[in-house]
């Protein structure tokens, strides 16, 4: 800067602030080459990986191609794919998602690289209170995953098991019929949602707790905490398309969740509690529910479950033990 230039500026701000002003242009400009610098690495990095993968529309950044998807992502998908072919990518917000519309290419990913896509999307509310570590709908296939199916399939969905909750089932739709027509006998208004929620969570909670967790005085605040969970993972989670702000919750999804599912966890662990201290009883006669069957194999150590990888405290959707491996004692508030 000549000196001219210099006497002028200083005229008007002052020696002071001309130094100043001099390290303002000094940062600028080395922010600017930052920048520069940032986005080139950027563009180099986005043009290397699209080289890679299938053709696709043309993204924004930071959104990707949200826009294109519309508010009927099912019809957006389909009319890109008249455009792109039947294997496209798309960037959704940061993630990056393969699109395949065609049957015999779905075919051949899921038949010959199944081991290769077997693992499903894992969304951020899934890792509420950890339960994509443990829960078998989210966990890679590997050896406990497996270990998980084989108890599964060999203790709860075979052919004697279901025939032997047959005579359960049809009890609760008996139930059912029963309160619902009680309820038109007395010119009450029906209230299909709550009937059906729970003839649906008593059959399930007979098959695995052998009692009915739903009565008529207390199905409507259970209900609140399943249906409050529901709603939390059915609602778009920003976490999901921007993994940057996972740990940042920015919609207390996960804190709603967690506020909920500790609710369940709570009630789930008290009956596990008093089912443990019933079997170290005298005289006990076993149930042959769900319940039993864990407990009997994390006691057992059958089925090549130990007690360091039975720690079944959300594998199965619910809670037998939080902090420690499950054993055969009494747990310890």
């Amino acid at each position: 800067m000549s000196n001219q230039t210099r006497k002028i500026l200083t005229s008007y701000i002052g020696e002071e602030g001309y130094m100043d002003f001099l390290i303002s242009l000094a940062l600028s400009v080395v922010l600017g080459l930052v920048l520069f610098q940032a986005l080139h690495l950027l563009t180099t990095r986005n043009q290397t990986e699209r080289a890679k993968l299938p053709p696709g529309p043309a993204r924004l950044p930071i959104i990707g191609n949200l826009l294109d998807l519309g508010d009927k992502p099912y019809k957006s998908m389909a009319r890109l794919a008249k455009i792109h072919g039947p294997l496209m990518s798309l960037k959704i917000g940061e993630v990056t998602t393969i699109a395949v519309s065609s049957p015999s290419i779905a075919k051949e990913i899921l038949q010959k690289y199944d081991s290769v896509f077997s693992d499903r999307h894992l969304p951020s509310s899934a890792r509420a209170l950890d339960h994509h570590k443990f829960a078998i709908s989210w966990l890679p296939a590997g050896s406990l995953w497996r270990n998980l199916r084989k108890i599964l399939n060999t203790q709860i969905f075979t052919t004697q098991k279901l025939d032997d909750n047959q005579e359960l089932r049809r009890r609760k739709v008996q139930e059912l019929l029963a309160d619902v027509q009680e309820r038109c006998l007395a010119g009450k208004a029906v209230d299909i949602g709550q009937a059906a929620f729970k003839a649906v969570t008593n059959g399930l909670s007979n098959t695995i707790f052998s009692l009915d967790l739903i009565h008529k005085s207390s199905g409507t605040s259970h209900k609140d905490v399943v249906r409050g969970i529901m709603d939390e993972l059915g609602k778009p989670n920003l976490a999901d398309y921007f993994p940057i702000l996972r740990h940042l919750d920015l919609q207390g999804l996960q804190r709603r969740i967690e506020t909920n599912g500790e609710k369940l966890f709570d009630l789930y662990d008290r009956i596990i509690n008093e089912r443990m201290e019933s079997r170290r009883m005298e005289g006990y006669v076993p149930k042959n529910d769900l319940l039993d069957t864990l407990l009997s194999i994390s006691e057992e150590n059958s089925d090549g479950a130990t007690p360091e990888n039975m720690d079944m405290e959300e594998r199965f959707g619910f809670s037998l033990e939080k902090a420690q491996p499950l054993r055969a004692v009494p747990i310890q508030p």
